[in-house]
């Protein structure tokens, strides 16, 4: 795809570190809290009700759904932003948007993407983020972070890795409140979501655009179901 190293070989100094931990943190400022990703409506239909049931439904939406998509979105996005790519970034933008099957989880993504970029830029500052914001069109947050993470020299993989681990965490966040999960139950979904965060990383980090795509449509329809779900916590 680039000649830019995608590997773990790739040094995530300690001001990256830190970076990431406050960009993906649930204390930044993007509302993640509020979304679920279409398992709101999993978990009222009776798909999601345990531990187990839980980490199937994350674990299919990592390896097919929009974890993979998300990761190659990252990839290249980071790759052309590494490069001032500018053109191509935008692409891979409209993509972006293009890719949301549903209106909730097109709010989803551009909402938190629109976030993210406004707190980067009035904080640490992202150049090729604020320029790619002046199009006017809305940005998908794993867009987002990408561009921020390649202007600030953030390595792709650790980057993308951290993204991926943040929107896992998210969900099992959403289904300790909405199934109840008990925390620990929760902790041990993350827990188990590392090897899967390290198998779509490691592979969708090298993949280009032409190889997106997703199959997870459980959770494409329980986001469609989620529009008109009756009593509702989140926001998808």
């Amino acid at each position: 795809m680039t000649d830019i190293k995608t590997t773990n070989e790739d040094a995530l100094g300690l001001s990256g570190l830190v970076r990431l931990a406050a960009w993906l943190s649930p204390a930044f400022p993007v509302g993640a809290y509020t979304y679920s990703h279409g398992l709101e409506w999993a978990i009222e239909a009776g798909d999601v009700t345990d531990a187990a049931s839980l980490e199937a439904w994350i674990a299919a939406i990592l390896k097919h759904g929009a974890g993979r998509s998300d990761v190659i979105l990252f990839a290249n996005a980071w790759t052309a932003a590494a490069h001032a790519d500018f053109d191509r970034l935008e692409e891979i933008a409209g993509l972006g948007l293009a890719l949301c099957p549903t209106k909730e989880r097109r709010l989803e993504a551009t909402a938190q993407g629109r976030a993210f970029a406004g707190t980067v830029a009035k904080t640490w500052g992202a150049p090729s983020l604020e320029a790619l914001g002046q199009s006017g069109e809305a940005i998908v947050y794993p867009v987002a972070v990408a561009v921020a993470a390649a202007d600030h020299g953030v390595p792709l993989v650790p980057a993308a890795t951290a993204m991926l681990s943040a929107f896992a965490a998210n969900l099992v966040s959403a289904a300790v409140r909405a199934v109840p999960l008990g925390q620990t139950d929760g902790q041990r979904v993350t827990a188990r979501m590392e090897p899967v965060i390290h198998e779509v990383v490691t592979e969708a980090a090298l993949l280009p655009l032409e190889e997106i795509g997703g199959a997870s449509l459980a959770a494409d329809i329980a986001s469609m179901h989620h529009e008109t779900q009756y009593t509702r916590l989140f926001r998808s």
